[in-house]
């Protein structure tokens, strides 16, 4: 059942990355595309109002890098830092869509048991123009399932079940479920504006990546993907809080 909650409550999903790895762990990154301007990375929480700046939590990123998908084919390239998120030289327009990700971002240990624990956080983030079914590019990947308001959570290529999904405006207004066996949830979305679906998934499956540093070996993945939708049409939205200040 769909149910609306305060963003404090819907960013319990993230809790325990918090707990794994700190502050940087709990937040998410989005894209966001301001009218008429090329497309941004941002890091932080978006119900919050959050945008975390460099110098500060910004500077953990390795190595975002964004692939725009239109009727053309796909244009992947690297974002560039700036004060409080990462810019991208295109945009999406009508009917298609951004993904960005950081897959090397720093590896990160803590004690589970008493025994030292690596674990690999990986976030990402895609932004949409409509809701015209699309196939997943990310390993954690919320994609739209061609009816307004219904995405697909897909893990690995697979449909993921039993998710929770959060779906939060800059206001902190939210509302979260469940996607089903075939990986489909879908919302009301009342108001006019932006829209960002949030959803988290641990994989403890030990493994290897080869990156910066050579061969790091891991015991677990947490994957936090989005997914960013403007609303033309709607209810005049709440209006957001004052912004939040960055961590250092």
């Amino acid at each position: 059942m769909k149910k609306t909650v305060p963003h404090a409550i819907a960013s319990l999903a993230f809790g325990a990355l918090a707990a794994l790895s700190g502050a940087a762990q709990a937040h998410q990154i989005w894209i966001e595309q301001p009218a008429g301007q090329n497309a941004v990375i941002r890091f932080g929480e978006f119900g919050e109002n959050l945008r975390e700046a460099s110098p500060g939590l910004l500077d953990k990123f390795v190595a975002p890098s964004a692939t725009l998908t239109s009727a053309a084919g796909t244009k992947t390239v690297d974002a560039t830092k700036s004060a409080n998120g990462f810019t991208l030289p295109f945009k999406a327009t009508a009917g298609e869509a951004l993904v960005a990700e950081d897959a090397q971002y720093p590896l990160f240990t803590f004690k589970r048991d008493g025994q030292e624990v690596t674990n690999w956080y990986r976030p990402s983030a895609r932004l949409v123009t409509d809701f015209a079914a699309q196939k997943p590019q990310l390993a954690l990947d919320l994609v739209p399932a061609g009816k307004h308001g219904e995405f697909q959570l897909f893990f690995q290529g697979k449909p993921l079940a039993k998710a929770k999904v959060s779906l939060v405006t800059q206001s902190g207004w939210a509302k979260e479920a469940h996607t089903d066996a075939q990986g489909h949830v879908s919302f009301e979305m009342p108001w006019k504006g932006v829209y960002v679906a949030e959803v988290s998934h641990t994989d403890k499956t030990p493994g290897e990546r080869t990156g910066a540093k050579g061969a790091e070996r891991y015991q677990g993945v947490s994957y936090v993907t989005t997914t960013t939708f403007v609303q033309a049409d709607g209810v005049e939205p709440i209006p957001a809080g004052p912004a939040a200040t960055p961590n250092k």
